[in-house]
């Protein structure tokens, strides 16, 4: 009964603990321990279904070294159809060494990325596993009909999360070879308009940041689109950038790569972005808060609110507020006002209330590789800020300054 009590106990405990969970996996960084496989590895970064593989549970990847991917490349097929054959390599299953050689029956049929992709017709999508004699094991597709390629050994297994194995050639598929039209062009502006983020697509136009969000969406481009009111409430702040602190602005809320939110939820941390550029960092941090998505810079905290289009390689999330980098603004904070010299007495009038004094950053611009507009304050709902109207005259400037909540 003890016994019973403590393995129920320790279970517990492996449950709650949040380092007993599994970790994800990454198969660029498992096929970079094996450099025979760079090729292979390659193909499945520019084609995207690395991301795929790695938000996927159950799967087993079958790999070919860089002289039986020679064949392949013979062909010189598109990325678009290079996708779909590298597509029927993974299997949507776990089939580890020791169980590719207990094939139930002797033979299997899995399913593969392929099929998934609702592009293969009929069963054509499938691969064959064979217990061959000798102790082989063939793979061939289902609409080849016959054992194309053999198992040649396990690269890394993680029960039953993923298993990398390889196999000695690729599988041909007259289907999976077909030529497959390119995607159809998308319109971010367009489609930015027409989803309630008009004024954000209008600055994009504007500038060569147009130029740069599209010569990014083919290698993967994820973008954080802020909504109509928060990009008009930013106006004041943004006319007052120089040209290169507003395409830096602008740069700054696309990410080179293709980040869906499942793979934002678990993909946590700081994150480079289209501004990036050597000593100019123009990073954030993205986090989870409950079943929120935040994105977080040292200025401000957006939250995304919506999903434009989510279609590899690229994705346009909606944001409630304008990401401030620091490079560009700083946060204002009210200094404490200063004790007066001679504070009133019995006898003497009291003075009124002074205005408290004017933030240096109203004075001079932030500190920045652009020198922005000094006028920018924190977070509206991080607290109190200042503005202030100058009036000038006669060679004389003063400033009135009211807080504002």
């Amino acid at each position: 009964m003890h016994h019973h009590i403590t393995a129920a106990f320790i279970s517990m405990l492996v449950f709650l603990h949040p380092g007993a969970t599994v970790e994800a996996h990454n198969i660029t960084s498992i096929l970079a321990k094996f450099p025979e496989f760079s090729t292979f590895n390659h193909y499945l970064t520019i084609t995207h279904l690395a991301d795929e593989i790695n938000n996927r549970q159950t799967i087993t990847v079958c790999a070919v070294n860089n002289a039986g991917m020679s064949d392949l490349l013979s062909k010189h097929l598109s990325v678009y159809v290079m996708k779909n054959v590298l597509s029927l390599h993974v299997l949507l299953d776990y089939f580890g060494a020791k169980k590719l050689h207990q094939i139930t029956n002797g033979s299997a049929l899995a399913a593969t990325m392929f099929q998934a992709t609702g592009t293969a017709s009929g069963s054509s999508g499938f691969v064959n596993i064979t217990d061959l004699k000798g102790g082989k094991v063939g793979f061939g597709s289902e609409d080849s009909g016959t054992s194309d390629a053999t198992f040649v050994k396990s690269l890394q297994e993680l029960p039953y999360n993923i298993s990398v194995i390889q196999i000695s050639s690729t599988l041909p598929s007259a289907e999976a070879e077909a030529p497959t039209p390119e995607p159809a062009a998308v319109n971010l502006t367009s489609l930015m308009s027409a989803h309630g983020c008009k004024n954000f697509a209008e600055a994009l136009l504007a500038f060569d940041a147009m130029n740069t969000y599209a010569g990014n969406i083919d290698g993967g481009l994820s973008v954080f689109c802020p909504l109509d009111d928060a990009f008009k409430g930013f106006m004041p702040k943004y006319k007052n950038l120089t040209v290169a602190g507003k395409q830096s602005l602008l740069e700054y809320h696309g990410v080179p790569v293709y980040q869906s939110m499942p793979m934002l939820r678990s993909s946590n941390g700081m994150m480079n972005t289209l501004a990036t550029d050597g000593a100019s960092r123009y990073d954030f941090t993205v986090q989870n808060d409950g079943n929120d998505v935040t994105i977080k810079t040292s200025i401000v905290t957006a939250k995304i609110v919506g999903t434009l289009i989510d279609q590899q390689p690229l994705v346009i999330f909606t944001i409630n507020k304008v990401l401030l980098p620091k490079e560009l603004f700083k946060r204002d904070i009210a200094p404490a006002p200063a004790p007066e010299a001679n504070p009133p007495t019995a006898d003497s009038p009291k003075k009124k209330h002074k205005s408290p004094p004017v933030p240096a950053s109203l004075n001079s611009p932030a500190d920045s590789p652009e020198n922005a507009s000094a006028d920018e304050e924190a977070d509206s709902n991080n607290g109190v800020g200042i503005k202030g109207f100058r009036f000038g005259g006669l060679g004389l400037s003063f400033w009135f300054a009211y807080l504002v909540m």
